[in-house]
Order: C-alpha cells, then sequence, then structure tokens
C-alpha cells in the first residue's frame, strides 16, 4: 500500500511541476528557464527571485554559481525572503554581514543534481526522510508532506518546494516558498 501512496504522490508531483510535460524549458517568475543557461544567467530573468539574486551578489556568489557544479539550488522566492522579520535581507546584503548571508545562500545549495525523482526515491529509501548535506555543511531533512517535497532545516522551519526540476547547464533549481535557517 505505501509503494502505491508513494507512486500516486510521485505521478502528482510530477504531473503538478510539469516534469512529464512536453515543455521541457519551465516557466518561473514569468520567463522561460532554459536548460542551456547557467543558473545565474536563469535566475536573474524570474520575476520571482529579485531578491536573492541581489542577495547571491552581494555574497559574491554569481561566479560560483556561474562554475560548472552541478548544483542543486533550492531558490526561495521573493515572498518567502518577505515572510523574514522586517529588516533581515537589508541587515543581511551589508557589507559586514558577507559571511552571515553566504552561509544562508549556501545553506540553500546541494553539491551534485538532485532531481525531484531522485530525492523522492532518497526519502523513500530513508523510511519517509532523506538527510542532504549542503555546500555550507550544514543538513537539510527532506521528507513528503502529501504529493508535496518539503525540506525541515536545522532550527525546525520548513520549506515546501513549490517548482522542482528547472534543469540548468550546472544544475537544478527547485523552487521553495521559505527560507531555511542553518544553525
Amino acid at each position: 500500500m505505501n509503494q502505491r501512496i508513494f507512486a500516486i504522490a510521485t505521478l502528482a508531483l510530477a504531473l503538478s511541476t510539469g516534469s512529464f510535460a512536453s515543455h521541457k524549458d519551465p516557466m518561473v517568475g514569468g520567463h522561460e528557464m532554459f536548460s542551456t543557461k547557467d543558473i545565474i544567467d536563469n535566475a536573474v530573468n524570474s520575476a520571482d527571485h529579485t531578491t536573492l539574486v541581489a542577495a547571491v551578489k552581494a555574497a559574491g556568489l554569481v561566479d560560483t554559481l556561474k562554475g560548472p557544479g552541478p548544483f542543486t539550488v533550492f531558490a526561495p522566492t521573493n515572498a518567502a525572503f518577505d515572510k523574514l522579520p522586517a529588516g533581515t535581507v537589508d541587515t543581511l546584503v551589508k557589507p559586514e554581514n558577507k559571511e552571515t548571508l553566504t552561509k544562508i545562500l549556501t545553506y540553500h545549495v546541494v553539491a551534485g543534481k538532485v532531481s525531484a525523482g531522485m530525492l523522492m526515491k532518497k526519502i523513500k529509501a530513508g523510511g519517509g526522510t532523506a538527510t542532504l548535506k549542503t555546500v555550507s555543511g550544514g543538513t537539510l531533512t527532506a521528507m513528503m508532506d502529501g504529493g508535496n517535497v518539503v525540506l525541515k532545516d536545522e532550527k525546525g522551519g520548513t520549506a515546501t518546494v513549490t517548482i522542482a526540476d528547472v534543469f540548468q547547464k550546472n544544475g537544478v533549481i527547485h523552487v521553495v516558498d521559505s527560507v531555511l535557517q542553518p544553525n
């Protein structure tokens, strides 16, 4: 029975994210994301990720995320950053807070190219959870909530993957609805 539920959840996620759709380059933030471009070149075109792009620039991570990777990026939307306490983003992008900002941003990155299907297989193999090691050295716990992949951070906060499998030439982006917090 669990395998059947998992299969239905996998199909539901694939259909909702367009993984099986004939359109290979999904829309994010009102713009097509091209699998032939790198993470940065696509992210700058997403109207939903202007805060993330500004933060990546402030942290000096542009060249890294334009590099060969591959990287898996859990990309918070502008609305995700808006959930943070007032003034948090403005404080984090100040030069004196570059180290903290870098730690938060790299906490959203996993080395390698982890598709939604691969992540769901890891969750199943882990008995309902999968631990992901982030580039910052922290861990994220992935789990299923109905048909959605949910990530739990080290502080107990969660983020839901709202758009999965946005493939790039140097990795994959999964759009998330909250900013994840390392310890």
